[in-house]
């Protein structure tokens, strides 16, 4: 069976809710950030690629209508190459990568892109479809940027809390503090910060055109957890959760090449890292931020290691407090996970944050000469998902082009 890897990744800039990006349509954000993956490759034929799988989670505003299929056209990309959009929540796009990643071992197809997009500022407000026209009643608008939208009152109310509220309840479930939500929270936006600065984010960089958003817009460099500690409980009066040791609400999208060991010479790059392991796990909706814990188990499990083989670790921070959780629940050295920052600084445009964090654990893995990596990103509504990455630089003795 042939083997899956990731020959690149590519994104544009995170923006932060109504910023830069905000005049920025999806599917064009989603256009941007494929022809920026292609770009590495400028010696593949776009005619060959076998699929394109592309992860959104809102999909019901200028995403609504198959936005992968719309980001290849806008690519301007061969009418032949087909598209589907994944959509499963905060996941999609790791999601993406992994049907990616079947298709190539299956044999289905030879090279193939895989992403994700999100623009949360511009995901409209619905109204239900009435079951009978012109009804004599007013209509609420809901929006659509994050979280439950019409309810089935037949789901039990524990089932639908809000986010926040969820990880409230796993803060009281393992005793997670403030103090220790806050300092992961100020730690995420020092080592985003740093990694900007050092470079390491210079390659994995498209423009948006029109748009002056040289780097993420989220990231808030001189962030303490001093100045962290003055903000107020979001979620509950007496709670935990903030604005600053959670995941913001952003735009933006990302890219990946992923091909078999074969097609190394029609894409003219050798490959990152080798996809050598999937998870994927389900637990009670209330409890999705826990759901990584066993979805990068199951991974590790299928990629034949361990955790004490794992040198690198990119979970995704939707909150502070569930990254936490995961961490102390794999029992890792946690100076190992996000060591460029996370999506506290970063951002979290839903279905693009799969996509990003394996394209940074993939240059993670080729800067540090490290051999293997989990990343691993929790869903809504009770699940998670995960991918261990193997560096082909070190099992292959050649050199990654970048």
């Amino acid at each position: 069976m042939p083997e899956s890897h990731l020959y690149a990744a590519a994104r544009t800039p995170f923006g932060r809710y109504g910023g830069a990006l905000a005049a920025s349509r999806p599917d064009d954000l989603a256009a941007t950030a494929l022809s920026g993956v292609l770009a590495k490759s400028p010696g593949l034929d776009p005619s060959t690629i076998g699929d394109v799988f592309w992860g959104n989670s809102n999909g019901c505003g200028e995403d609504n209508r198959n936005v992968g299929r719309m980001a290849v056209l806008l690519a301007g990309l061969p009418t032949s190459v087909p598209a589907v959009t994944v959509n499963r929540l905060c996941g999609s796009s790791l999601d993406a990568a992994i049907m990616a990643s079947r298709a190539i071992e299956t044999g289905d197809a030879d090279v193939v892109v895989a992403g994700g997009v999100e623009s949360m500022t511009r995901a409209p407000w619905v109204l239900p479809k009435p079951a009978r026209g012109f009804p004599a009643t007013d209509m609420t608008a809901v929006s659509t940027t994050l979280g439950w939208r019409f309810v089935n009152q037949r789901m039990p109310k524990e089932w639908t809390a809000s986010l926040g509220e969820c990880n409230e309840l796993l803060q009281e479930r393992f005793a997670i503090s403030r103090d220790r939500q806050d300092e992961f929270a100020a730690r995420s936006h020092r080592l985003a910060a740093a990694a900007w600065s050092e470079g390491f984010y210079d390659d994995l960089i498209v423009p948006v055109d029109g748009v002056e958003l040289a780097r993420d817009e989220s990231i808030r460099e001189g962030t303490t957890a001093e100045k962290l500690a003055g903000l107020k409980p979001a979620f509950r009066p007496d709670g935990t959760i903030t604005a600053g040791n959670a995941s913001p609400l952003n735009d933006g999208a990302s890219a990946l090449l992923i091909g078999s060991a074969d097609a190394a010479s029609s894409i003219g790059l050798d490959p990152l890292a080798r996809i050598a392991g999937r998870g994927v796990h389900a637990l009670d909706p209330q409890d999705f931020g826990f759901a990584p814990v066993e979805a990068a188990n199951a991974a590790l499990k299928r990629a034949g290691i361990n955790w004490s083989d794992v040198e690198a670790v990119e979970l995704n921070e939707a909150f502070a407090v569930q990254s936490i959780a995961c961490v102390d629940a794999w029992k890792i050295d946690p100076e190992i996970v996000n060591t460029k920052g996370g999506a506290i600084a970063i951002g979290h445009p839903l279905g693009a944050s799969g996509a990003r964090i394996l394209g940074t654990l993939a240059h993670r893995l080729v800067e540090s000469n490290q051999r293997w990596g989990v990343a691993a990103i929790c869903i809504g509504v009770g699940q998670a998902l995960a991918v261990v990455l193997e560096n082909d630089r070190l099992t292959s003795g050649r050199p990654v082009a970048r």
